[in-house]
């Protein structure tokens, strides 16, 4: 049964002109794209999008990064769609990803990965609730 997920191509990606590309591996994956706009977060919203690390010690420097530019926001529809998505993005760290991940073919390092993807279904939920109202994306 279908299912949507949560993903996000970083300011990183987009400045380098790795959209397209990035939406071709997704589409070519049997990916829909349900909803999809894009967007320059503001501080404020990059600390609450991201307020579920806001311990970690990564958190300053990850809200910084999501807010130098521009990203595209996406929710996508397939099968099992949130550990789909996540095995097409590759391991956090480019180094350590898979031949023909987005984060091997896009990726920098670890902080500076190209692609965010949601890790649950109800993580995922939220993220497209944050980024998306009822006029972008309706759910069904």
């Amino acid at each position: 049964m279908n299912s949507v997920t949560f993903g996000m191509i970083k300011p990183d990606a987009v400045k380098k002109n790795y959209t397209g590309k990035i939406i071709d591996l997704i589409l070519n994956n049997g990916f829909k794209i349900r909803a999809m706009k894009l967007l320059r977060l503001t501080t404020s919203q990059a600390e609450k999008f991201y307020f579920i690390h806001h311990e970690r010690p990564f958190y300053r420097e990850l809200v910084e990064y999501i807010t130098s530019g521009p990203v595209v926001a996406m929710v996508l529809e397939k099968d099992n769609a949130v550990q789909s998505y996540r095995n097409l993005l590759g391991a956090t760290d480019p180094n350590e990803a898979a031949e023909g991940t987005i984060r091997k073919l896009y990726g920098e390092s670890k902080a500076i990965n190209a692609i965010h993807g949601s890790d649950s279904d109800e993580n995922a939920q939220i993220e497209i609730s944050f980024m998306f109202n009822q006029l972008e994306y309706i759910d069904g």
